[in-house]
């Protein structure tokens, strides 16, 4: 009983990396791959809570795979990373929703250059 105690200590007090976190995303996963052998690969590595595989022309042979655990999906990542599935080379990576394209609409550039122009007192010129 002593060893779990002392090994769930020693990862509380472990520092992780920013990127680092529950959610992983998974590349170049194999078209023919199932949702049950999705679970059975990643699985290995801790509790999943849920497992999102892409289905349409442009998400085919992705996923994002949810841990309950932090320290599983990084064990995961870590051991996954480059894994050789159904002739294919897994690509395992931290999903950063922060560094996916990010979507501004045009009228809140709009305004943010209008502003700008305001500020510097300068006109802009339309397209010549």
């Amino acid at each position: 009983m002593e060893a779990p105690t002392a090994a769930f200590r020693g990862r509380q007090n472990a520092r992780l990396p920013p990127e680092v976190n529950r959610i992983l995303f998974v590349r170049n996963l194999p078209f023919k791959i199932t949702a049950e052998e999705l679970y059975d690969l990643f699985g290995r590595y801790g509790a999943i809570r849920q497992i999102r595989k892409g289905n349409t022309k442009e998400t085919r042979g992705t996923a994002f795979v949810v841990y309950e655990d932090i320290y599983d999906a990084k064990n995961a990542c870590d051991n996954l990373s480059g894994f050789h599935v159904l002739d294919r080379y897994l690509i395992v990576l931290y999903y950063q929703p922060n560094k996916q394209t990010k979507k501004v609409s045009l009228d809140k550039q709009s305004a943010q250059v209008d502003a700008m122009k305001a500020k510097w007192n300068v006109e802009g010129t339309k397209g010549k």
